[in-house]
């Protein structure tokens, strides 16, 4: 038997794993005080009372109906298909047909899945920073990559490839930066993949903390061309606080074609249903009925109502933080302060000054990608409470 060799090209532990490593290390020696944690972007906050009831309810149902104890649909109940369409897509008037809708466990495990319907020969272009799934999974298939760098110097919006990218990465509001791009904006992308026939994987997990302004798209379905070159990746993880419970979907839509090596014309609409149906069991029937019930008007109240709570500690770090004397990004349509580490640190050891001195932690920019090195990125999904002490602490540790 032989390994993969891909996988030895990579970091043995996965970004958040190392941080997770250093922090228990670091607790076992008896800090002074509680540590707090801004690093992963793991929600806080209970899970809407509105999901909660509709999941009780699909818990009685299932005792008594022998149709919902078996497997799910491979692309998900068309009860949470059609709820995602109405209020996603035609509410917005965004063209998006109810099969173009595949329902699943996550945009973590879509991201990353998706490259098993792209050949391996593909030069993929990733931003960086970027999500650190991209560039591993990619990696683990032994893709070529062109990192984009994205900084202070062109405003974290990539240029084009300096080549043909036949795939590319976008994920926007950006995490680890908090950066939006305007309509104008990712409609270059649009018109570059339609020139070059290279697909878009757009990341859309965070549009729910897009802020009132119409020329933020919060779907790359609202440019004119999209659904000819992009796949989208939505997630009910942190608009809902579904971490734990895991609910997402990828929209593929049916007139996005890619060639065989024959020269022949295939749907991927076609191929990643026939992926999700061979490797996926699909999300269970009560997770989908509470991914529903977050479209309730119960459910989108309790939700933007959760969404502004973590806004305002976005808020709460970035005025600390800017206090503090460093400079910032993102915080505003995100809930990802992306800011640069004081006096030459580097982005490590201001991750050991915060953990050692403020009992704080964050996430490292390098760990982001080459271009992440030198910055820091704090989340917002804090307790209301610890994310004040953890300004505090910061502003006092600075200050004094």
């Amino acid at each position: 038997m032989k390994i993969n060799e891909n996988y030895t090209s990579i970091e043995n532990n996965y970004l958040f794993a190392e941080i997770a490593k250093k922090v228990r290390e670091y607790k076992d020696r008896g800090p002074k005080r509680p540590v707090i944690s801004l690093g992963i972007g793991d929600v806080t906050q209970p899970i809407a009372p509105a999901v909660i009831e509709a999941m009780h309810r699909a818990v009685d149902e299932m005792s008594h109906s022998r149709t919902l104890r078996g497997y799910s649909p491979d692309c998900g109940y068309d009860f949470l298909i059609q709820a995602i369409l109405k209020h996603d897509f035609v509410d917005r008037n965004i063209h998006v047909e109810a099969d173009e809708i595949i329902i699943s466990d996550g945009a973590k495990s879509d991201t990353g899945n998706i490259g098993d319907i792209i050949g391996r020969d593909n030069l993929v272009a990733i931003t960086d920073p970027s999500y650190p799934v991209y560039v591993d999974t990619n990696l683990m298939a032994g893709r070529k990559i062109e990192l984009l760098p994205c900084d202070p110097s062109n405003s974290f919006v990539p240029s084009f490839p300096k080549g043909k990218a036949d795939v590319i990465y976008l994920c926007y509001p950006n995490n680890p930066t908090g950066t939006v791009l305007t309509k104008e904006q990712l409609g270059r992308w649009v018109d570059y993949a339609v020139r070059n026939r290279s697909l878009i994987l757009f990341d859309a997990a965070y549009e729910a903390f897009i802020s009132n302004d119409e020329n933020i798209p919060h779907s790359i379905f609202e440019i004119e061309g999209a659904r000819e070159v992009a796949i989208e990746f939505r997630s009910f993880s942190k608009t809902a606080g579904f971490t734990g419970l895991r609910c997402g979907y990828t929209v593929v839509p049916k007139d996005l074609t890619a060639l065989t090596s024959g020269g022949k014309a295939v749907s991927l609409n076609a191929l990643w249903k026939r992926r999700q149906s061979t490797k996926f069991n699909g999300a269970s029937y009560i997770v989908q009925r509470g991914a529903e019930a977050v479209f309730s008007p119960q459910g989108r109240r309790q939700t933007r109502e959760t969404i502004a709570y973590y806004m305002r500690n976005a808020e709460t770090i970035k005025k600390s933080l800017e206090a503090s004397g460093l400079t910032c990004y993102g915080g505003k349509d995100a809930p990802y302060i992306w800011c640069r580490t004081p006096k030459g640190l580097t982005s490590w050891e201001f991750f050991d000054l915060m953990l050692n001195e403020a009992q704080v932690v964050g996430t490292p920019g390098s760990g982001f990608g080459p271009s992440g090195e030198g910055f820091f990125r704090f989340t917002a999904f804090g307790r209301r409470e610890d994310t004040i002490e953890a300004a505090d602490r910061i502003r006092t540790f600075f200050l004094s």
